[in-house]
């Protein structure tokens, strides 16, 4: 199982990037998918989970952030609008049975820095 996520850099504040995270040894479709991210010295967060038309959003994040999937490419995105300094993190996608607590794959991260 691979989870490559792509997409990330530098923008200004009010900004937009759009994330992807291409899967491979698993079908997404059959997974719940989500986004975290993590910034230096805090904890990792959740930022917005799919599972299949169901979307749950971070407070922080809602209203700008929108997850979506593409299941024939077997490609999660993480649309992100309005970006503020404190988006500032690396963001990572994961996959878990969606009768399980735990994320069981995890990406690898991409660089989102606001400045």
């Amino acid at each position: 199982v691979q989870l490559v996520e792509s997409g990330g850099g530098f923008v200004q504040p009010g900004g937009s990037l759009r994330l992807s995270c291409a899967a491979s040894g698993l079908t997404i479709s059959r997974y719940c998918m989500g986004w975290f991210r993590q910034a230096p010295g805090k904890e990792r967060e959740g930022v917005a989970t799919i599972r299949g038309g169901r979307t749950t959003y971070a407070d922080s994040v809602q209203g700008r952030f929108t997850i979506s999937k593409d299941d024939a490419k077997n490609t999660l995105y993480l649309q992100m609008n309005s970006l503020k300094l404190e988006d500032t993190a690396m963001y990572y996608c994961a996959a878990k049975y969606c009768w399980t607590n735990e994320y069981n794959y995890w990406g690898q991260g991409t660089q989102v820095t606001v400045s």
